[in-house]
């Protein structure tokens, strides 16, 4: 997997003080990038990012391939995200929004080129009738691709020891899932053919340089690094999963 633009961004000292600003979690450029590289992005593609947070897949997007942005999200600011973006220079290239993915969405049906969505998709799209609905906005042949948190295997009732303290929050449990639990759920999905479905590859790098600029002795940014710490690399992954529009 290249990580051409991914390595570029983090050698530069202010790219890497914006990304240490800005991540709500492991590394969004690197997970956008191995994303992309399964797809055909040009000037023209419009790409509607789901759970955009606070802009880091959006600035991948428009910077490394030039594409039309639609950036959503139901909690960050799209007014925050649009200075950030015209402070970077893209901001001609995205139109920031509030957007509960959940309900009906305000586009023409068959409108964008691509669903993109980096560290969010699976907070919104764990019931079975998601991925058919998202679909309905992408045009035929068009795609559906989406990388999030997960696990190797699912914990069932297995809970280990060591995680037990961290299943202990009713929403780890219900969003952080096995890649097997996703292939299946999406198997269902109607009006799309499955592309991949595999476990990412920038995990390590993408959670280390999100670990990295947290503060271990700020609570909100202890709790990531003790579970972290206490996963020890056995049991976590990065899914990424392509839908192709049929």
């Amino acid at each position: 997997m290249c990580n051409t633009f991914s390595n570029k961004f983090v050698a530069d000292e202010n790219n890497l003080a914006l990304l240490n600003e800005l991540m709500w979690g492991p590394n969004g450029i690197r997970q956008s990038e191995e994303l992309a590289s399964h797809l055909e992005i040009t000037g023209n593609t419009k790409i509607l990012d789901l759970g955009c947070g606070t802009g880091l897949s959006a600035l991948y997007l428009v910077k490394a391939h030039d594409a039309n942005v639609f950036a959503t999200d139901l909690y960050a600011d799209p007014t925050e995200n649009h200075e950030r973006f015209k402070t970077i220079g893209i901001a001609d290239k995205i139109i920031p929004m509030t957007l509960d993915v959940t309900q009906s969405m305000p586009f023409a049906k068959g409108y964008f080129d691509v669903a993109f969505s980096v560290g969010a998709y699976n907070m919104f799209g764990i019931h079975e009738d998601s991925l058919t609905n998202i679909a309905t906005y992408v045009k035929k042949g068009g795609y559906i691709a989406v990388s999030f948190p997960g696990l190797k295997a699912d914990f069932g009732e297995n809970v280990p020891l060591e995680m037990q303290p961290f299943w202990n929050v009713p929403e780890v449990a219900k969003y952080v899932r096995g890649i097997d639990w996703w292939r299946e759920l999406w198997s269902k999905a109607k009006g799309v053919e499955i592309i991949n479905i595999s476990e990412q590859t920038c995990h390590n790098i993408a959670w280390e340089e999100y670990l990295n600029s947290r503060d271990p002795n700020n609570e909100e940014h202890k709790w990531d690094l003790d579970m972290m710490k206490a996963e020890g690399g056995k049991y976590y992954n990065t899914i990424q999963l392509i839908a192709k529009i049929v």
